[in-house]
């Protein structure tokens, strides 16, 4: 696995940071230990300067390979010398003929020389001078008097990263050796090789030679294993140390295909090797639509709708029987990305695999052939069957870039592609009808050049396809994707009556009855003879009516309980008697609150039989239109334009 960049950030970038979240904390920041990447180029050979803001010195004697770090945490190896300033050597791993390996941070290093090496890299030579405000805390450090500055020459020699995978220590992973750059998912499929081992060194687990393979998200052997194969790259190696939470807990395991038990509370560790992994796409967002890549594929690039892909694949049952095969007899197998010419999850599958990928699918009965049956060749796919696919993109046609079209193209292509939306439409494939108009708008966008002659047609394009996509969003009941459409329609031409009509419909769904009332307005001042507007209208009236009758009941039952309470005050004034002067002017204040309240409870009456008047005068003189079917035959009509 290659090392995530460990190089620290200097403290003027430390304070940029944290001013993102408080600018007024910057003054207590503290500076990061580390070498200054930011305000300053990186050490040559011979130059010397201060790290952090504690005193400690770098002076680098020879560089190291690559740009990776160690951090706090990691355990490193290195030859190290330490002497006074007046050279008397303190200590020395070379005198002793091996080199120490510590755990950054930990017991046994030496306190301030961490923050050194972690801006070394494998193989680096430098020297580093300590100031005595350091405090020495490892042994080496022994007969160094209290007030005296020391130096460190230091070799990097290897480093192991230490990773705390669950941040509790229950399971702590050291990479051996790194993979590439493919990290583990959880849906993939992974094939790995393990010998697990009790702390007296006994095998209780081991895999074949070969490995064992597996789904991440199925787990495997003990709740730790997935959780440490998700933090590997394929090819990398690591030893694990899992504590009994994450391994066989009290329970322990019996013995097992010749293997000894794993005792109760059993700490375990774990020689591990991610061999291989196949990964696992969700293609639909569902989980019903599975792509298993077994083979990746070139580039960089993905077919787009309406381009041409030419495949091969095999198709199953789930039971492994074979119902076609395709694109094996020298003539590989065609069909149009987005236009339903094969079941959805193959479609939708292809669109998302490189050329020459080879992957394997898992398709659910919604995007294959539901719960009915389908015949192929001389076998019947039972109804609600779910289908493998194993899959190859050999090759697709690409369409021309739209920066790279004359004006002329993108008229032709936004056309054609408007046409193919109003087939949807017709058909009833909203969705896939509205992609067809974005699309086609998106040909003729504000920053495409045209002709001083093409520009009206460009316009008048663009607002059809605009609309048309509105009416889309209309039938997918995306009201604010309605009105935000035909406001762009009116921002172009304020006087549009479709757009009005349709920003009419959509208000009204969305229960914002004034503003559909204004859009209605304004379209009959434009065309008062229009029949469908003027239906929409009456649908409104009709809505606004109900409206203010349930507003009136609304208000009536408030205002029941407030009643009841008044007539009992009225009854307390008639049989209380008076208690002074005090109380008198009280009760002539209270008697004319309810006076005032009884005189506003007779004009609420009042308000609501004259509405119901109304209503009833609207019953008999206009008839109930539903406010989207009132509209259906224009919307259709309209395609076309």
């Amino acid at each position: 696995m290659a090392h995530s960049s460990r190089l620290t950030l200097s403290a003027s970038a430390a304070r940029a940071a944290a001013a993102v979240v408080d600018d007024d904390d910057d003054d207590d920041l503290d500076e990061e230990p580390g070498e200054e990447i930011e305000s300053a180029p990186p050490l040559r050979v011979g130059e010397e300067r201060e790290i952090g803001g504690a005193g400690l010195r770098k002076k680098l004697l020879r560089p190291g390979r690559g740009w990776e770090t160690p951090v706090l945490g990691d355990e490193v190896t290195v030859h190290y010398e330490g002497r006074l300033l007046d050279g008397r050597k303190s200590v020395s791993t070379r005198d002793r003929g091996e080199p120490l390996t510590f755990e950054l941070g930990g017991e046994q290093s030496i306190a301030g020389l961490d923050q050194g090496i972690i801006t070394m890299k494998k193989g680096e030579l430098a020297l580093f001078t300590l100031p005595c405000s350091s405090g020495y805390r490892h042994a080496a450090a022994q007969g160094v008097p209290p007030d005296a500055d020391m130096q460190f020459e230091v070799e990097l020699l290897s480093w192991l990263t230490v990773m705390d995978i669950c941040k509790d220590g229950g399971i702590v992973k050291k990479v051996l050796s790194g993979g590439d750059d493919r990290q583990t998912g959880d849906l993939d499929e992974v094939t790995v090789k393990y010998q697990v081992r009790l702390l007296d060194g006994t095998i209780v687990a081991e895999t074949s030679e070969g490995g064992f393979e597996f789904c991440v998200n199925q787990g495997h052997l003990c709740p730790a294993l997935p959780k440490i194969v998700k933090t590997m790259r394929r090819g990398e190696k690591a030893f694990v140390t899992i504590q009994p939470q994450y391994a066989f807990g009290e329970a322990g395991r019996e013995a097992t295909n010749g293997l000894p038990a794993i005792p109760s509370n059993a700490i375990l560790n774990i020689e591990l090797e991610l061999v291989s992994l196949k990964p696992v796409v969700d293609v639909t967002g569902d989980m019903k639509v599975l792509k298993k890549i077994l083979r990746a594929g070139k580039g960089v690039r993905t077919p787009n709708s309406g381009e041409t892909v030419c495949v091969r694949y095999t198709a199953m049952l789930k039971d492994g029987t074979t119902f076609e095969k395709v694109g094996f007899d020298g003539e590989c197998f065609q069909f149009i990305i987005d236009e339903e010419q094969v079941i959805g999850g193959l479609d939708r599958a292809v669109s998302t695999m490189l050329k020459g990928e080879l992957s394997e699918l898992t398709i659910e009965p919604e995007y294959a052939f539901g719960n009915g049956e389908a015949k192929r060749d001389v076998i019947i796919i039972p109804s609600s069957s779910t289908l493998i696919y194993v899959v190859e993109l050999l090759d697709f046609t690409k369409e021309k870039d739209m920066r790279e079209m004359t004006g002329l193209e993108k008229i032709q292509a936004a056309e054609g592609t408007k046409s193919s939306g109003n087939d949807l439409f017709k058909n009833g494939k909203f969705e896939r009808a509205a992609k067809k108009y974005d699309k086609a708008a998106r040909y003729i966008d504000d920053e495409g050049t045209f002709e001083d002659n093409e520009e009206k047609l460009v316009k008048s394009l663009r607002i059809s396809c605009w609309l048309n996509s509105a009416a889309c969003c209309l039938k997918l009941k995306d009201f604010q994707g309605a009105i935000r459409l035909c406001s762009q329609v009116l921002d172009n031409e304020f006087c549009n009556v479709k757009a009005l009509y349709r920003r009419a419909q959509a208000y009204i769904e969305a229960a914002d009855l004034d503003l559909a009332k204004l859009d209605i307005q304004k379209a009959l001042e434009i065309d008062p003879n229009n029949k469908e507007v003027k239906s929409l209208q009456m649908t409104l009236k009709q809505l606004q009516a109900d409206k203010n009758r349930r507003d009136a009941k609304l208000y009536a039952n408030m205002f029941q309980w407030r009643r009841k309470d008044a007539d009992v005050s009225v009854k307390k004034l008639k049989v209380e008697k008076p208690q002074g002067d005090e109380w008198e002017g009280s009760a002539e204040v209270e008697a004319s609150n309810l006076e005032n309240y009884m005189r506003c409870e007779r004009k609420v009456a009042k308000k609501e039989v004259k509405g119901d008047r109304e209503m009833q005068a609207m019953e008999t003189e206009m008839p109930v239109v539903d406010a989207t079917c009132a509209c259906d035959r224009v919307m259709t009509d309209s395609m076309g334009t």
